[in-house]
């Protein structure tokens, strides 16, 4: 099931908010460690060096599809929930598990970051190729 378009809102001055929400036909169980560990990270969005799976854990990612690095914090954890990583001091991206039913997930996932409306546009095919990836990598692991 291909990722639905996301969505973009302006917030004040050059920051935006991203909104996806891809449903993914597999149980919770499967998708959080594919969002919440090194190993998972590393098949779809990043290298995550660095990753205190915790509340205030520090965090370091090295997107795979940019080849930049990000550094933060963990600013938001609930165990199989929330993830929430604040990198570079100022963009946050959140996934928001909502399992539905016993084998399938609806992500909520939001990134809060700065940037012109080319930034914005370019950021929303960004994200829809990783979570296009995701579900590509989870379905191959399924087999």
């Amino acid at each position: 099931m291909p990722t639905p378009q996301g969505t973009s809102e302006r917030r004040d001055g050059d920051r935006y908010m991203l909104h996806f929400e891809p449903h993914l036909p597999f149980a919770y169980e499967t998708v959080w460690p594919a969002l919440t560990t090194p190993e998972g990270l590393r098949t779809w969005l990043a290298d995550a060096q660095v990753l205190e799976r915790r509340l205030g854990g520090a965090v370091t990612l090295r997107w795979i599809d940019e080849e930049t690095t990000a550094t933060g914090h963990v600013t938001a954890w609930d165990v199989e929930r929330i993830a929430e990583y604040t990198v570079d001091d100022h963009d946050r991206i959140r996934f928001h598990l909502e399992p539905l039913g016993t084998d399938s997930t609806l992500v909520r996932f939001t990134d809060d970051r700065h940037g012109s409306d080319s930034d914005c546009a370019h950021c929303l095919e960004v994200w829809q190729a990783r979570f296009d990836r995701l579900e590509a990598v989870l379905a191959e692991s399924a087999v």
